[in-house]
């Protein structure tokens, strides 16, 4: 039986963090954001709250046939309850469901990798994934300059009107500041980061692996509400693919990613890896001469190859022979920070296949792995010091209609337990150099670390 959502409009908010604090103090609230006006790249923002349940989280270390069943589990849920949505709109790509991150180790579970005895690997009570169902959602379409309250039938009418009075009033700005309680310090020093490198080269030259993405974290102690860093960081980091998801402690997951992991609308997949990055300059001859460098090595192009042929190998597992096309191969997309080479494959999903079995046979990305991505992983959790935790995993959201977006989440912080921590991470092959390696890290974040850390204990 087909089952009717319903839609009411909203006035349209130029920046959707506007109308997000008008439900940011609900529980479970959450922001997809492309990060209009300050990114042109995006058109949706997704803003939700009040969950109405909940995925349990993997245990870690649960064995590689409990990690496939929990995507098995999540298929039969979305089965379950939410036969007969339709798809509303070609305009609404989220009409409530499922909504949350998975941390990129849980796909250490589902390849079977174990850590380095001896190996600090502890992930304390942070939870390695966190979805939740949501049966209400606002939709921000910057395209159309349209806002809507998109509700599923079991809604009651009482709180379709609750939210729309919320969400029509304006919403003072609150919280406490965010500030730290010292300067963010990695867990590299750059001798430790050169002898990982050293391994790794090893690793290729003994023609064990082709690429391993190697990541340093850094950490720093804060008090606050997280929702001001995201704030902070926006106007200089916008993306696309950015989001603001609160966890149940009070901390949060703020996302500035500008990479797509997979997109599922109808039968067609799409995935776009970013591999190959040079940073922004302020000067604009340099900044354009920083462009053409990008286009013409040899190098990143040699390295974004190896992660699409990866990709094209992840994507046939669900989709359908002879489907998988690169459509585009090497562009560059400049971020506010930094310039990425990327490229866009596609594929289209088996009638026997669904979005579950497709996150699961192709988490974590290529990207954020190596080639071959088993062996790249095994090399990670040997060489790099802690737990990923949500770094390169995914944000995500599968609509109760089916449609599926993720990121891959790079330029991702976790706020936890009054410690905050910020990733970056870069593809060694054969011809890197460890000094420019290290360096590409820091271009990466390192705009970020100085912002929150003039966020200091002035607060702001």
């Amino acid at each position: 039986m087909t089952k009717a959502v319903h839609l009411d409009d909203l006035p349209y908010q130029r920046d959707s963090c506007e109308l997000f604090e008008r439900i940011r103090d609900l529980p479970g609230a959450a922001l997809l954001d492309s990060s209009f006006p300050h990114s042109s790249a995006g058109r949706y923002d997704i803003l939700a709250a009040l969950p109405v349940d909940s995925f349990p989280a993997l245990p870690s270390g649960a064995s590689q046939s409990r990690s496939r069943e929990f995507f098995a589990e999540l298929d039969q849920y979305h089965q379950e309850h939410y036969a007969g949505i339709q798809p509303v709109s070609q305009d609404i790509p989220f009409c409530g469901g499922i909504l949350g991150y998975i941390g990129y180790d849980c796909g250490n579970s589902l390849h079977r990798i174990d850590a380095r005895p001896g190996t600090s690997r502890a992930t304390g009570d942070f939870p390695g994934l966190q979805l939740q169902v949501y049966n209400w959602c606002v939709i921000q379409d910057h395209l159309l300059r349209r806002a809507t309250l998109v509700t599923q039938p079991g809604v009651a009418a009482a709180t379709r009107l609750d939210l729309l009075a919320r969400l029509r009033q304006g919403a003072p700005r609150g919280g406490h500041a965010f500030r730290l309680h010292g300067k963010f310090e990695s867990n590299f020093t750059a001798a430790a980061y050169q002898s990982a490198f050293e391994r790794i080269q090893g690793y290729i030259q003994a023609g064990d692996c082709y690429q391993v993405n190697l990541a340093q974290r850094f950490r720093a102690a804060f008090d606050g509400d997280p929702w001001h860093a995201y704030r902070a960081l926006r106007p200089v980091a916008a993306a696309p693919f950015s989001a603001f998801l609160s966890l149940a402690d009070g901390g949060a997951v703020l996302s500035l990613s500008p990479e797509r992991f997979l997109s599922l609308h109808g039968h067609h997949v799409e995935t776009a890896p970013i591999k190959g990055t040079r940073p922004r300059h302020e000067d604009a001859i340099a900044d354009r001469l920083a462009v053409r460098e990008l286009r013409a090595s040899q190098k990143d192009r040699a390295e974004n190859l190896m992660i699409v042929d990866l990709l094209r190998n992840d994507l046939g597992r669900n989709c359908v022979p002879g489907s998988i096309h690169v459509d585009r191969l090497f562009e560059v997309h400049s971020t506010a920070t930094v310039h990425h080479m990327v490229s866009t494959i596609s594929g289209e999903l088996r009638a026997d296949c669904n979005a579950a079995q497709l996150l699961r046979d192709s988490f974590p990305g290529g990207s954020i792995t190596g080639a071959p991505k088993r062996r790249a992983m095994e090399i990670i959790a040997e060489l790099e010091p802690d737990p990923r935790q949500v770094y390169c995993g995914t944000l995500l959201y599968i609509s109760a209609d089916g449609r599926m977006d993720s990121n891959i989440a790079i330029r991702t912080l976790l706020c936890h337990r009054g410690q905050i921590q910020c990733w970056a991470g870069g593809g060694i092959v054969a011809d890197s150099q460890w000094e420019q390696e290290y360096q590409e890290t820091w271009d990466k974040v390192g705009k970020f670390l100085e912002i929150l850390e003039e966020m200091g204990p002035a607060g702001i």
